[in-house]
């Protein structure tokens, strides 16, 4: 005998017995839980970014002071008109310029090489990596002020530089000599993060599949041709995340200038984010360092814009 499980004709499936009963309210909870998770940095984004991003706009047109009894005063585009003007931040936004025009391709290109070196298989790699990492997780503040005294006219540096010159130069004054001073600090920046972009160029390298290399050994391609037309447009997306990163690094480049040289000597050290901390907590012009914050993040914005335009995949 055949059971149909067809319901009669003109009944009704009763309300909340189908495949979707309760379908909604789960979506509904699942929503909740996803913005409840979402929720705090959502706020610190608030908080941390937006808010700081409109006082600044706003406060680059008045002629605020970080403490006055006056209220601040809508002065128009006279911050910007008196920031253009100004030969100390000429000379910052110069020596920013000269930071990052050497040590992005410096730093990018000496991670590439440490983390070739340590991606072939040989004993003790791990201790290397280990060694070429260890600055990026000490202070900066600390290795600020560890290499401000080696770079004293009687420290380590110039202790190494006789040393080697068999005492024919004994240095100088590094940090004082407006000629070495940001040289002395563009090294040790570089040797402080090289190790943090090698970890990012190792992991861009862990990601080629193995059998490229096997083809090309199999071809007949020397070293630098598996490195040319294998290892590199591998690397495509890791260039160009480590490339952007390392530009923003660099311009926003503030703690080395605080600790080492205060943006001396003869501001051959100060740059722009140094100007503008030092214009709004120093000198309290909390309107002037706001035009200087806005003027800093629209050349940043635009840097990006024009790397990222650079380094875009061609049709």
């Amino acid at each position: 005998m055949t059971v149909s499980l067809t319901a009669p004709a003109g009944t009704t499936t009763p309300a909340g017995s189908g495949p979707s009963a309760g379908g909604q309210p789960a979506r509904r909870l699942e929503s909740l839980a996803g913005a409840a998770m979402v929720s705090p940095a959502v706020v610190l984004l608030i908080v941390f970014f937006a808010v700081p991003m409109a006082l600044a706009f706003g406060l680059a047109f008045t002629n605020a002071q970080l403490i006055s009894p006056r209220p601040a005063r809508y002065v128009g585009l006279d911050n910007f008109t008196r920031l253009f003007g100004d030969a100390v931040f000429w000379a910052s936004l110069r020596n920013t310029v000269y930071f990052g025009v050497v040590v992005v391709p410096v730093q990018a290109g000496a991670a590439l090489v440490l983390a070739l070196l340590i991606n072939v298989k040989v004993r003790g790699r791990n201790f290397f990596r280990t060694v070429y990492f260890l600055p990026v997780v000490m202070s900066m503040v600390v290795v600020s002020l560890l290499w401000r005294f080696m770079y004293q006219p009687n420290g380590l540096v110039n202790q190494a530089v006789s040393a080697a010159s068999l005492g024919h130069w004994h240095g100088t004054d590094w940090l004082n000599n407006p000629r070495t001073a940001l040289p002395a600090i563009i090294f040790m920046s570089v040797w402080q993060a090289v190790g943090f972009h090698m970890v990012i160029w190792l992991a861009g390298l862990q990601t080629i599949p193995d059998e490229l290399y096997e083809a090309a050994a199999i071809d007949g391609a020397t070293g630098w041709q598996r490195f040319r037309y294998v290892t590199w447009p591998g690397l495509r997306w890791t260039r160009t995340f480590i490339l952007v990163t390392i530009t923003i690094a660099t311009f926003s480049l503030f703690t080395q200038i605080s600790v080492m040289t205060g943006g001396g000597p003869l501001d051959a050290t100060t740059t722009v984010v140094f100007m503008a901390v030092r214009t709004g907590y120093e000198q309290h012009a909390t309107g002037y360092a706001s035009a200087i914050s806005l003027v800093f993040f629209v050349l940043v914005l635009a840097v990006s814009a024009v790397q990222r335009f650079l380094t875009r995949e061609k049709p």
